[in-house]
């Protein structure tokens, strides 16, 4: 192991106390070195989060290093496919391992090598139990668990049939090894785990050369310990599983991690469940993986929601010893905040009303410099948005009985399109059925800018986009997935299917946008004025633009706080 430089602490959770003090001691010789160690049988979703900031996060603060390490145990769920997303999302949120890749599968050899001592030391020993009947001889919390009649075989025996295990003489599920410690432990996990079992299933790297596969808890910690791990940094559920690597590791003699064990994050409205993650996708009740409704990284990333936003989450929740419940609207705070910073303004009608300026030239296209970054007064970067006799605005901008507070278009009121002139609602136009088709307006040609040189101030401030120049558009309208803050609460016969909620996703195909926002990168983020924060997706056609809404303007964790 190597030193590392000096540590600069930046934040002062109950981890960084612990380290600083092994620091301080010279415990592991002043090395910090964290690893990510996920398992890929799935794509990265929101609770990985934690676990991914925790562990490079670590790293960065003391100029230590963290590994990627796949512990890839169970070739039946495991894919290149989901090795390589994960890789690609740690990249995304900007951490990096540099040249320290691993896998669980480098270690088959040495994980079959250090089991084979311990069978010669009396340690571990093959079973014939069926699953079921391990399961039952286990006991309870309450009971101890009864000793297998195979338990006390010969070392010799249990080398021979180890061996043979390995060769594949065995059918799949007939046999396992276990560790021999003590059935009546008061920690189940002790209660003689399973370290083996066979599986004729080829791996994603090693292909057919092993019939026989370590369970996760016989390869996770000696994986560690050969990486030179100093602090394994996991999350609860790994509590009870310390004590058995710590036996391992003890019975084997070798490098012994720290581990520490910090609290899940868990989000409302929000499942992080693979097994149901997996069903929402397999059954179609999103449409795939980076659904952007979805929990995973790849939703999150189709959604709209940055790095830096994420980071910032994951600093704002911090690092707990219990697990802990934050708002959906607390991500979205995060969001919205990252986003406001950085995010380019343009206009987009989302439910298109027709308005046409009677008194405005028929011929007539001027172009105003509107401001990209209105929120940044150190930046004066402008775009040109063509304005005509027709245009669209917001139908919910127009009101015909409006009431006194209603600051927008109604009849005989004045008010301002965004950088361009201001308006008079002089007439309605509707179909049979009463329904309001287009307003007619008259506009101040000395107005131009939406100043009026007579100062006379209106009130209302409206976005609209020429008829002429706009670009029809899809918007996909995302809310949250769950209608229940607490997806799993359901009645006696439901599941949580029963708590979707219908209106996760509105679909609006009828929008119009400005011409700059046609040739708009796939990935592209704007704030839609007076909208929202959208960006372009994927489904995108040089003639049809889709954007999602990746947040809205309202801020109700915001205000909630300052209450």
């Amino acid at each position: 192991m190597t030193k590392n430089v000096d540590p600069i602490p930046t934040k002062t959770d109950f981890i960084r106390k612990t380290i600083n003090k092994d620091l301080e001691t010279g415990y592991f010789n002043g090395v910090v070195h964290t690893r990510f160690p996920p398992e890929p049988n799935g794509y990265l979703h929101i609770g990985h989060l934690k676990a991914i900031s925790t562990n490079f996060g670590v790293a960065e603060d003391y100029g230590g290093q963290c590994n990627l390490r796949f512990d890839d145990t169970n070739p039946v769920k495991e894919e290149t496919e989901f090795v390589e997303a994960i890789m690609d999302d740690i990249h995304w949120l900007g951490y990096d391992w540099e040249d320290r890749l691993f896998y669980a599968s480098d270690y088959f050899q040495q994980l079959y090598d250090w089991a084979v001592q311990l069978i010669k030391e009396g340690k571990a020993y093959v079973d014939d139990l069926s699953a079921d009947e391990i399961r039952e001889y286990r006991g309870t919390l309450t009971e101890p668990g009864k000793n297998s009649p195979y338990r006390d075989r010969s070392i010799a025996e249990n080398l021979d049939l180890f061996e043979r295990m390995r060769q594949g003489a065995f059918p799949d599920g007939s046999r396992v090894l276990r560790a021999k410690i003590d059935m009546a432990a008061p920690n189940v996990v002790m209660r003689d785990p399973v370290m083996y079992r066979i599986l004729h299933t080829p791996h994603h790297r090693t292909g057919d050369e092993w019939p026989i596969y370590p369970m996760y808890d016989w390869a996770h910690g000696q994986s560690d310990s050969i990486e030179g791990i100093t602090y394994s940094l996991c999350s609860l559920e790994f509590k009870n599983n310390r004590e058995l690597y710590d036996w391992f590791l003890d019975q084997l003699d070798i490098h012994h991690p720290r581990q520490i064990e910090f609290g899940r994050l868990n989000v409302t409205y929000t499942l992080t469940s693979k097994r149901k993650l997996r069903r929402l996708v397999e059954d179609g009740w999103v449409n795939g993986w980076d659904d952007p409704r979805m929990p995973t990284i790849r939703g999150m990333r189709r959604r709209g929601y940055t790095p830096a936003a994420l980071r910032n989450f994951m600093d704002m929740t911090g690092v707990a010893k219990a697990n802990s419940l934050v708002d959906f609207a607390m991500l979205e705070f995060a969001v919205r905040e990252d986003l406001n910073r950085q995010t380019p303004r343009a206009m987009a009608v989302l439910r298109p009303l027709p308005l046409t300026i009677t008194n405005y030239p028929d011929d007539q296209t001027e172009w105003f410099d509107v401001p990209n970054y209105p929120q940044d007064k150190s930046n004066p970067e402008t775009r040109q948005v063509p304005f005509s006799k027709h245009i669209y605005v917001e139908q919910s901008d127009f009101m015909e009985d409006a009431p006194r507070k209603f600051f927008r278009l109604t009849p005989g009121r004045e008010v301002r399109l965004l950088g361009a002139y201001y308006v008079t609602c002089r007439d309605v136009l509707k179909d049979e059925a009463g329904n309001v088709v287009e307003l007619l307006c008259t506009y101040d040609p000395e107005s131009r800018g939406g100043n009026s040189p007579d100062g006379r101030k209106v009130k209302g401030t409206i976005h609209w986009v020429s008829a002429a120049h706009a670009v029809p558009a899809e918007l996909r309208q995302y809310d949250v997935l769950f209608s229940k803050p607490d997806p799993e609460e359901v009645a006696e016969g439901q599941d949580f299917l029963s708590n979707l909620n219908p209106n996760s996703l509105e679909i609006l195909s009828d929008a119009m946008l400005e011409p700059s926002l046609a040739d708009a990168e796939t990935g592209s983020r704007f704030q839609f004025m007076r909208q929202g924060y959208y960006v372009k997706d994927p489904d995108s056609t040089p003639e049809r633009p889709v954007f999602n809404l990746t947040v809205t303007l309202r801020d109700s964790w915001a205000k909630a706080q300052k209450k």
